[in-house]
């Protein structure tokens, strides 16, 4: 690695360590290296599959064929991948772990920060993990309803009679109001906000660097590609999360 990058890893690591309050927002980036396919982007999965297949009024007017081409989704999105927590997801948890890092904040559906060991986890856009049912609110494993679909119980229904959806949020929907706000507040709050594998391109997650930086929080945005936020950031590392946050556990 080059000098630069030595230089941003170690002003990134002194931040974390005199910070009292630290944030990390994750995206896509943070999931490919455990095989995960991301969803925008050059080859990304709404490339290949129309978008409104999966809309909230598919969900309403369909019933049946938003489920049969869930389970393509799923197919598609898992493969025949069992996804598992990589270095990026287990330095985030060890850095909560020893103190530096408060909560991550994650654009991701799959619970790799969860099966990671991060306990402070808001999920903007969901759990894939789960289902609930549109009706009652009740929730189950996502694997139960899934393995009904697939043998032909479509839609799975709850035993309320009301119609089980993934536990996501869906197009045509808005994200969570308790999730945003608590999103907002750690934003505020930070000391240091980390955003880390995301293009930063989609609203409203994407405005949560700038809630951080106008807050004077120190700004880090580390992805391969340019962002919107690197402007406004403190330290931008154009390289694989995967090597970054470990290097930075490395020399807390």
């Amino acid at each position: 690695m080059s000098e630069a990058y030595d230089d941003a890893v170690d002003a990134i690591t002194g931040a974390l360590r005199d910070a009292d309050t630290a944030v990390a927002l994750t995206g896509a980036g943070v999931s490919t290296a455990s095989g995960i396919p991301s969803f925008r982007g050059e080859d990304g999965i709404w490339e290949r599959r129309d978008p409104t297949d999966f809309h909230r009024r598919r969900l309403d007017a369909d019933p049946e064929g938003f489920w049969r081409d869930r389970l393509e989704l799923r197919a598609e999105f898992f493969g025949d991948v069992d996804p598992t927590p990589n270095a990026a997801h287990l330095a985030l948890a060890e850095l909560e772990s020893r103190g530096h890092l408060d909560a991550v904040v994650t654009q991701n559906v799959d619970g790799l920060h969860d099966e990671a060991g991060s306990e402070r986890v808001v999920e903007l856009h969901g759990t894939n993990r789960r289902v609930r049912c549109d009706d009652c609110g009740n929730r189950l494993p996502a694997d139960a309803a899934f393995e009904r679909a697939a043998d032909g119980d479509l839609p799975p229904r709850c035993a309320c009679g009301g119609i089980y959806r993934p536990d996501v949020v869906l197009f045509g929907e808005s994200l969570s109001d308790v999730a945003m706000s608590e999103a907002q507040r750690l934003a505020r709050d930070s000391d240091v906000f980390l955003a880390v594998g995301s293009s930063l391109s989609v609203r409203p997650a994407s405005l949560l660097p700038k809630i951080a930086a106008d807050s004077e929080a120190t700004l880090v945005v580390v992805n391969f590609e340019e962002t919107p936020r690197d402007s406004a950031a403190d330290h931008v590392i154009r390289a694989d999360v995967t090597d970054v946050l470990p290097a930075v556990v490395d020399r807390l």
